[in-house]
């Protein structure tokens, strides 16, 4: 993590410990992972598999240094995760020919392809891509948004705010923020509502880290099941 800091540190040459940047550790990690995947599609269509790959380890590593320094990423397992990561999925796919969508960028992620039907590679990256927006977005994503970003905009100071405590301003406005990083801007807005509610009711994070993913998989399964790329 010395490269991050250095690349962070609002002071040239200051020493920026995990323990004295609680900011740092919630936003360094997101937004290093955010910029290799708007890097993704720059390197054509084939290396971009091989980007994501390093991308999701890069991830898995970027959650390992930071998980001692936030106490609240921490996995949590309820019903009313269950029932959000699953509604959610329904919504998600449900609504998607009713509303715009932004146009991606990037081509459309499709192995088979790239690399030929049925073949290992195709279901490697397919299997990869599952792996990565299941295991490694979602506590990324939740620290980021719903611990800090929400937080902070019902007050600077935003360790000493309850992840319980209601405010309009922060509950909207960060639901809108998370949903505008999607292509599906609408789905998007409507599932950040849904995963603040959860962290709002439990007065943690953790059950939203596993609404996310739950929600992630079963999107990743359809996709491979239903060919419908669109939602990569």
């Amino acid at each position: 993590m010395r490269l991050l800091k250095k690349l962070f540190d609002p002071a040239p040459g200051a020493a920026v410990s995990w323990h004295s940047g609680p900011i740092f550790v919630r936003v360094a990690p997101f937004a290093v992972f955010l910029a290799l995947t708007f890097c993704q599609s720059s390197f054509g269509a084939v290396p971009a598999y091989w980007f994501y790959l390093a991308k999701t380890v890069m991830g898995a590593w970027l959650i390992w240094e930071m998980r001692p320094f936030v106490p609240e990423m921490r996995w949590a397992l309820s019903w009313e995760a269950v029932a959000i990561g699953v509604a959610v999925f329904v919504m998600w796919v449900a609504i998607d020919p009713f509303y715009p969508q932004m146009k991606p960028s990037a081509p459309a992620w499709i192995p088979a392809v790239e690399f030929g039907q049925g073949t290992w590679v195709a279901w490697f990256f397919m299997v990869m891509r599952v792996v990565g927006m299941t295991v490694v977005v979602p506590p990324l994503e939740e620290v980021f948004y719903r611990s800090f970003i929400y937080r902070y905009l019902v007050k600077p100071d935003f360790l000493s705010v309850p992840f319980n405590v209601f405010n309009w301003m922060p509950f909207i406005a960060t639901s809108v923020i998370f949903g505008l990083e999607h292509y599906q801007w609408l789905a998007g807005i409507l599932c950040g509502l849904a995963y603040q509610w959860l962290v709002l009711r439990k007065n943690r994070i953790g059950d939203a880290i596993t609404a996310h993913a739950l929600t992630n998989l079963l999107l990743g399964v359809w996709v491979i099941w239903r060919h419908a790329w669109q939602f990569w």
